[in-house]
């Protein structure tokens, strides 16, 4: 298992600065990332940082709580898009799923048609911690019926991150061609690999570097 293909090098702090976003990328083209997750303000910056080498380029959306208002996430999926984005990690409405409106769905087709027009992949981060067993079995299928390419667990701002069992959960419910982010708390090797065979085909953790090293 080569643990470098599943990362996804992350920084979305508050504070971070150009030098953050330039190590960021130069890290992933060193330890041979899969790619790394910047704030749409640096996307077009690190996109020129990229340049020819094979980093996946990913940003966010609706983040970090997912309340705004569906054309507000469009509007950002596009400008990331047109920036140099190749995939965007979308904050589902949490607020909308929990009263039960069929707005939910209306807005994850929404973001997954304006992603796949530009044959770019959209994730769905459906915030785990504040979903039940059942809550996150009806995201899953929420999701995958709206044609989402990968559900993510946690933004990683939110009580508690990824957990084994939640991915464990949702890969029982997705089918193989929907793939499982697990995001949020991450830091060792060991938790890497247990998110790893626990169904998850990607991993976003600030902790790529001292994953990979650690022996």
């Amino acid at each position: 298992m080569n643990l470098a293909d599943y990362i996804e090098h992350t920084n979305l702090s508050p504070t971070l600065t150009i030098r953050d976003i330039d190590k960021l990328v130069e890290e992933a083209v060193q330890y041979k990332f899969f790619g790394i997750c910047v704030p749409p303000f640096w996307v077009k910056r690190a996109q020129r940082e990229i340049g020819k080498n094979k980093i996946t380029l990913v940003t966010v959306a609706g983040f970090p709580l997912g309340y705004n208002m569906t054309e507000t996430k469009l509007d950002e999926i596009k400008r990331a898009i047109d920036n140099g984005a190749d995939e965007v990690d979308v904050v589902w409405n949490v607020t909308s799923f929990k009263t039960g409106i069929p707005w939910t769905k209306i807005e994850l087709a929404k973001c997954s048609k304006l992603c796949h027009d530009h044959q770019k992949l959209v994730k769905i981060i459906i915030e785990t911690a504040y979903l039940s067993g059942d809550e996150i079995i009806q995201a899953c299928k929420l999701c995958a019926d709206s044609g989402v390419d990968i559900v993510k667990t946690s933004t990683g701002f939110a009580p508690a991150g990824a957990k084994v069992e939640h991915i464990r959960l949702m890969r029982s419910v997705l089918s193989p061609e929907v793939g499982i982010k697990a995001s949020g708390g991450i830091k060792t090797k060991e938790q890497a690999i247990e998110m790893i065979n626990a169904g998850a085909d990607r991993l976003g953790t600030s902790s790529g570097v001292a994953i990979v090293n650690t022996p």
